[in-house]
């Protein structure tokens, strides 16, 4: 079958649905991919859906973004990896941009506080949702849900960087590849009855279409169309104003933090604390903590909060005046999301022609199904990561149970759960629900 028989305005539609619905963090954003593109509309085979995911996971950056570019590579050529990359954050861009104005003009504002206060339970619930599901369809032999425990324990309790459990799991890999080659094939030892009675339309075997071969002309072309790319964008702003100007601090840090920051959005997060914070002081501790806030509850990357960072930036430099300072927040906000996503359509344009000439080939599939069940492990931290945050809000390292118990959050959350997990309630309504019941507990009650 041919990913032609996939139009790119059906294409279109779903990848801008996504930018609207992707809630929940990578975890949540891997999971609606999976069970929209692999479960329901069949564009996309289970192994060769984690064959990309497993690229993505090995990249610094949002995972989940780079994953809906590589479909929409693998599908449409480059017009439809910058579309599904786009538009998989511009949504969020836009939402953030109106959310931090309101934030910075108005202050706090009871409704939305309370709307976030009920969402934040619901992504908790979606993100453990999430591992239960790649787990389930990860984990198909001992070995790897061996690896998925350790990865837990090595992130939870020993408190080791992404990265490291990332190579790890990968050497793992390449020694169980050929110890016992079987248990270490892409996606388990199991096969999907649904899989085998219903291709998909990018099957197991399907061949890779010519534009995502790889091609040495192609691959020098795309690196000098993107070096170019970046360094006429910077280069531009500090003619503005400036290699010391804001923008063009905010330009270079993100380009940093975008290439040198490995295990996704929370990797990343320490990394912009101590720069945006400490070192060039376009936010204080409180207003980073707000920001993570909005970025964990509303749609796109956990590292959209980079949106947020721009725009508290810009507005509290003033960088065009006291008269604009919703101008320069929009410039901070926009300058921080490109130069942060910049490096990720690269990526998936320069390395995914070789990522897909190793279909089958065990030297490669091996390490990387270590790897999907090493994810698994990592994700599980998320979610008590999260579920801590919620029902503790006033526990630290020291004290993680100090303070008051959301026992409120907890009814949320459990409710949540319940409502995907048995019922099978859409990501959505649940959202929905739980942020109209926030808001009504802390307008009547809280």
């Amino acid at each position: 079958m041919s990913s032609s028989k996939i139009s790119f305005r059906e294409a279109f539609a779903f990848w801008l649905k996504l930018g609207f619905i992707s809630f929940g963090g990578p975890a949540g954003q891997i999971a609606v991919m999976h069970q929209a593109l692999v479960e329901r509309k069949r564009w996309i085979s289970e192994k060769r859906f984690l064959h990309a995911l497993n690229y993505c996971m090995l990249l610094p950056g949002p995972e989940a973004q780079q994953l809906a570019t590589y479909i929409g590579w693998l599908m449409h050529g480059v017009k439809g990896g910058i579309v599904a990359g786009g538009l998989f954050v511009l949504p969020s861009v836009f939402i953030l941009i109106a959310l931090t104005w309101i934030y910075m003009a108005y202050g706090h504002v009871p409704a939305l506080a309370g709307a976030l206060y009920g969402i934040k339970p619901a992504v908790t619930a979606v993100v453990l949702f999430a591992a239960y599901r790649i787990g389930s369809r990860a984990l198909k032999n001992s070995w790897l849900k061996i690896i998925a425990v350790a990865s837990f324990i090595a992130i939870f309790f020993l408190n080791l960087p992404f990265p490291a459990i990332v190579l790890a799991a990968g050497l793992i890999g390449v020694v169980g590849g050929k110890a016992a080659p079987d248990a270490f094939r892409l996606g388990g030892n199991h096969g999907h009855a649904k899989e085998a009675a219903d291709s998909a339309v990018i099957d197991d075997d399907t061949p890779t279409p010519m534009h995502a071969r790889f091609s040495p002309g192609k691959f020098a072309a795309f690196a000098a169309v993107g070096t170019t790319l970046w360094a006429s964008a910077l280069g531009l702003l500090a003619w503005r104003g400036g290699w010391h100007d804001a923008l063009t601090q905010m330009g270079w840090f993100f380009t940093k933090a975008a290439l040198l920051t490995f295990g996704g959005a929370y990797a990343v997060l320490p990394y912009v604390y101590q720069g945006a914070v400490e070192h060039y002081g376009w936010l204080n501790g409180t207003q980073m903590i707000d920001g993570l806030a909005l970025g964990e509850t509303t749609p796109g990357p956990l590292i959209m909060v980079v949106a947020f960072v721009g725009f508290v930036g810009g507005w509290s430099k003033a960088l065009f005046g006291p008269d604009a300072l919703f101008w320069a927040g929009t410039a901070g906000a926009l300058v921080a999301t490109f130069f942060t996503f910049l490096p990720s359509f690269l990526f998936i344009l320069i390395g995914g022609p070789f990522v897909e000439s190793t279909h089958g080939d065990l030297k490669f599939t091996a390490p990387l199904s270590a790897i999907t069940a090493a994810v698994v492990g990592v994700i599980m931290n998320l979610a008590l990561f999260f579920a801590w945050h919620v029902l503790w809000p006033e526990g630290t390292a020291t004290a993680p149970f100090a303070g008051h118990f959301e026992w409120i959050s907890m009814l949320i959350g459990t409710a949540s759960f319940a409502a995907l997990f048995r019922y099978k309630v859409g990501m959505i309504p649940v959202i929905a629900a739980c942020a109209a019941a926030g808001l009504i507990y802390r307008l009547t009650i809280g």
